[in-house]
């Protein structure tokens, strides 16, 4: 318990709530419609705004359950503890937030996708790859530079679970790129200012409302204020993806 206590605060969330739902769901100790996404429940009367969290939570079939859960540690653990971009406390919190409604818009709303946890960790994989460009990470057998990393994933996912499987993966790696123009490009390169702002009751739920300093020492680990810094694995492993199924069908 003390070894999961000191993940990050996000990351051990998603990684717990994921590894225990899908545990609960494909076992069938938990009935799975009442929180995959259904547009029509969402907005029903009375709502159940709770389908926007839960089908976060639903890792894919088999062995995904555990590599899913270990992929989303292995990279989240790395973004909210050591990536620059999140100095401020609360600000990985909002990376997910952000990157779940853009998800949830594209491959809910345009693509009729029912979970969304591939997306996430696409999310989550480009924005690590982004933060460690040049970073040989190994994937399964094959060794690469991180930056091939995301589209590696995705031609697997593509080889594995089809065209549907990858479109609803790539929306993550819309999602991310499109925090990353806001929020890096945009105000660097085009005069802008960042319009994704860690709001004040975040940053306070999160440890105070100052700026991570270089290092800092956190009651999960250690931030450092410059890529170079982050403490490198050298390796990952892959998420197995197959097309799925429906929870519930036949």
């Amino acid at each position: 318990m003390d070894v999961i206590r000191s993940w990050p605060p996000v990351t051990r969330t998603l990684v717990i709530g994921s590894l225990l739902t899908s545990i609960g769901v494909y076992s069938g100790l938990v009935p799975g419609m009442p929180l995959i996404f259904i547009p029509q429940k969402v907005f029903a009367f009375p709502p159940q705004i709770w389908r926007l969290v839960t089908s976060f939570f639903i890792t894919g079939p088999q062995m995904s359950i555990i590599f899913d859960p270990y992929f989303l540690y292995q990279y989240g653990s790395q973004l909210e503890i050591n990536s620059p971009r999140f100095s401020e406390p609360g600000a990985f919190f909002i990376y997910i937030v952000f990157n779940g409604l853009v998800i949830v818009a594209l491959a809910g709303y345009i693509l009729g996708a029912y979970r969304f946890l591939d997306a996430l960790i696409m999310a989550i994989t480009y924005t690590y790859a982004q933060d460690n460009a040049s970073r040989m990470v190994t994937f399964f057998v094959v060794t690469i530079q991180a930056k091939y990393l995301p589209y590696l994933l995705l031609l697997v996912t593509f080889v594995m679970g089809g065209q549907g499987a990858a479109m609803h993966q790539g929306t993550g790696l819309l999602a991310a790129h499109l925090y990353d123009f806001l929020t890096r490009i945009w105000p660097t390169f085009g005069g802008g200012s960042n319009p994704v702002k860690v709001p004040r009751i975040v940053k306070e739920f999160f440890g105070g409302g100052g700026v991570r300093p270089a290092p800092a020492q956190r009651g999960y680990g250690v931030a450092f204020g410059a890529p170079g810094e982050a403490r490198a694995t050298g390796s990952s492993w892959a998420s197995t993806r197959g097309p799925g199924r429906r929870l519930g069908g036949d």
